[in-house]
């Protein structure tokens, strides 16, 4: 059984869950995802608390400090010793980053990366944000492996449906670019055609240059009437 807690410490909500014993919080640790951020009370027994970033919050060194405070709090109210203590530190770390081997007792974890563990501090319990957290208290049985199995197999669809649309883009644009190319060669060729139309002639039909073929009607036929007398 898991128990689920809703803090409106931010907008929109949260989901804030733990484990009812050591056994369920073994497999909270077996079957975690990405996003989940684990909660404990440094060096004493406590609930393992989870909190699962929603989209909001960009990454687990960005959750609002009021957020962090109904996490810390819930932390401190479940664990015997630290309840009763004034002056608890809380430590907190993507779920990524615990370790668990078969060395370790049940529910026991550690750290891949010590450096990635933050604290947070306690000073009192503060019962109005621990009654506001247990108001919202239910209880479910979650089949973990199912949801992790769940989960990613909507990440890999995301994947390939972003994929695909990428695809899609580079396609568009590389059609665009070549209609601009056929576009622009075009216009080429019209200008090409159209230059050679209004080139001069430089020679007429007997080889003379465009100076001597600009004359009269008269010049010329007196000019070439010998030629012309040859071809008639």
């Amino acid at each position: 059984m898991v128990l689920y807690f809703t803090s409106t410490a931010v907008t929109p909500p949260v989901t804030i869950f733990m484990g009812r014993d050591k056994f369920e919080n073994e497999d909270l640790i077996k079957h975690g995802w990405p996003e989940d951020v684990w909660f404990h009370v440094d060096k004493l027994s406590s609930a393992h608390i989870y909190l699962r970033l929603p989209q909001s919050i960009p990454d687990w060194k960005s959750i609002p400090p009021a957020l962090l405070d109904d996490l810390a709090q819930l932390c401190k109210a479940n664990s015997i010793e630290g309840n009763k203590k004034s002056n608890i530190t809380i430590i907190y770390t993507p779920w990524s980053n615990l370790l668990k081997n078969g060395s370790m007792a049940v529910g026991q974890v550690g750290f891949k990366n010590s450096q990635m563990v933050q604290r947070v501090y306690v000073k009192e319990r503060e019962n109005v944000v621990v009654n506001r957290l247990n108001k919202t208290k239910r209880e479910n049985y979650p089949d973990l492996y199912q949801e992790r199995q769940d989960r990613d197999s909507d990440e890999r669809r995301e994947r390939k449906n972003e994929a695909l649309k990428e695809k899609m883009e580079k396609t568009r644009m590389a059609k665009e670019k070549q209609m601009e190319d056929e576009s622009y060669g075009s216009i080429f060729r019209v200008d090409a055609l159209d230059t050679e139309d209004r080139r001069p002639v430089s020679e007429n039909i007997f080889g003379d240059s465009d100076d001597s073929a600009s004359g009269s009607d008269d010049e010329f036929t007196g000019r070439y009437a010998d030629e012309l007398a040859d071809f008639m």
